[in-house]
């Protein structure tokens, strides 16, 4: 969901600008899934850059595998997604602003890059109680992990908290409990939107962050502990999704927002998050703006592609709203080779005087 903060700071920008842009569109109508929790998918493939088709390369060694636009003629449900996993069986895993739990599987074509999704399933998250979750109040779902023994963690906003979903076989998950969330105060739409399973830190850490770029490593046997942040460029940029990598390595995933330019986002890998932020290292960043396309990203999840290099997928929360897409984009990532050593200095020859 679009922060709270952003949007009082940027309600100033608006009245400046005037009313130089159409003004948007109702949400969409809210209808009750249909039974049985199967749904029928309609992807459509999306290019990187509708003014550039043919284009697929991104500084910073980032090539783009295939986008597609989600949706669905069976359910008005499949929309606001805002945080995903991609399973070893190339499953999708995705929950929902207003409580709904997202599965399907990707499709790939012959070169491995992503052409749409099948087997679609959608169906309420459970409270405490057993029962699905009802009214927005109750069903904000922001954030995702899922730890090394299948067990799901989904952060809330608005009633601000984390609940562990026990994994109850392939695909399932039993009766919520609650789990370790930061002792802090959240705003009431500015919540923990990123969530990382940690196992770097042990097999039940994970990681937590707030819309302004507060961390905390967290623990189910242990209370939460602040860590460094990880900020974006300035106050329009949000924290919005984080994913665990290469040992302690960390994808970090802030969106922005402005009336003119629109939805923006920055992926960053960062080598060291427990280190102090003035001393963390960077090692590669993927940005989407300009003519690449975009909407409002949400959620990453890390995984190999079939040629072996680090893939990423990201995933956009529509907000309910028709004049912006669910959009599903995959990116392939090659680390630089590593310079060779610097080669010692040769020491000058010491020339002796002679009487």
């Amino acid at each position: 969901m679009m922060p709270l903060r952003t949007g009082l700071a940027l309600a100033l920008v608006a009245g400046m600008l005037g009313h130089c842009g159409p003004k948007p569109a109702p949400p969409l109508p809210l209808a009750p899934i249909r039974v049985g929790p199967e749904i029928t998918l309609r992807t459509t493939p999306v290019p990187l850059d509708a003014a550039n088709p043919a284009k697929t390369a991104l500084d910073g060694g980032f090539v783009y595998a295939g986008g597609v636009v989600v949706t669905s003629d069976q359910t008005s449900r499949l929309h606001g997604l805002s945080d995903l996993a991609i399973g070893a069986d190339n499953t999708l895993l995705a929950i929902s602003d207003d409580g709904d739990s997202f599965q399907a599987r990707l499709r790939l074509d012959e070169a491995g890059r992503l052409v749409g999704l099948s087997d679609g399933k959608l169906e309420p998250l459970l409270g405490l109680d057993g029962q699905p979750l009802k009214g927005k109040q109750q069903g904000d779902a922001e954030g995702q992990a899922i730890l090394a023994n299948g067990d799901r963690l989904i952060s809330f906003e608005r009633d601000h908290r984390i609940w562990l979903y026990p994994a109850a076989g392939p695909g399932t998950w039993g009766t919520p409990r609650v789990a370790p969330k930061p002792a802090t105060v959240f705003p009431d739409n500015e919540g923990m939107e990123a969530l990382a399973a940690y196992p770097f830190a042990g097999p039940d850490a994970y990681l937590v962050g707030g819309e302004e770029g507060e961390v905390w490593l967290c623990r189910l046997s242990t209370a939460c502990q602040s860590t460094a942040p990880q900020q974006g460029p300035d106050f329009t940029w949000g924290l919005t999704a984080m994913a665990a990598f290469n040992g302690q390595a960390i994808a970090t995933l802030h969106r922005g927002y402005d009336p003119v330019r629109g939805a923006r986002a920055i992926l960053r890998f960062i080598a060291d998050p427990m280190a102090p932020a003035a001393k963390q290292r960077q090692t590669a960043s993927l940005h989407i703006d300009g003519s690449t396309t975009r909407d409002n990203f949400e959620g990453v999840a890390l995984s190999r592609s079939p040629s072996g290099t680090t893939r990423l997928y990201i995933i956009s929360d529509d907000n309910f709203s028709d004049t912006q897409r669910t959009l599903l984009m995959a990116f392939d990532w090659t680390p630089p080779p590593t310079p060779p050593p610097a080669a010692a200095k040769a020491k000058k020859p010491v020339r002796k005087r002679h009487g």
